[in-house]
């Protein structure tokens, strides 16, 4: 059974910083493409950042977080994960982590982050 668990989501004051994480169980971790999605009540899921397998190295990040956004993976882990720097009240939403290789496609079941002073 394929699982995606992410965590590190939380209330954070505006600049602050957060690190989410995502543990994948269930595949061969290392031949998915790992991303992070974002979305608002109300509004469609959008593309955060997306990290490709070690088969070929490749990072896109949606234009507008390019700078704040970091991501990574960890295979030896089975984790992938989004570093999010100088968070601004607009970064609040449900944070969700995909796995994908070919036709497979698996979700997890989010992680809020609310920015709030």
């Amino acid at each position: 059974q394929v699982q995606l668990v992410e965590s590190g989501g939380g209330l954070v004051q505006p600049g602050g910083s957060l690190r989410l994480s995502c543990t994948a169980s269930g595949v061969t971790f290392r031949r998915y493409v790992m991303s992070w999605y974002r979305q608002v009540p109300g509004k469609e899921r959008d593309l955060v950042a997306s990290i490709a397998t070690d088969f070929f190295v490749s990072i896109n990040y949606a234009d507008s977080e390019k700078g704040r956004f970091t991501i990574s993976r960890d295979n030896a882990k089975n984790t992938v994960y989004l570093q999010i720097n100088s968070l601004k009240p607009e970064d609040t939403a449900v944070y969700y982590c995909q796995a994908q290789s070919g036709p497979n496609e698996y979700w997890g079941q989010g992680t809020q982050v609310t920015v709030s002073s």
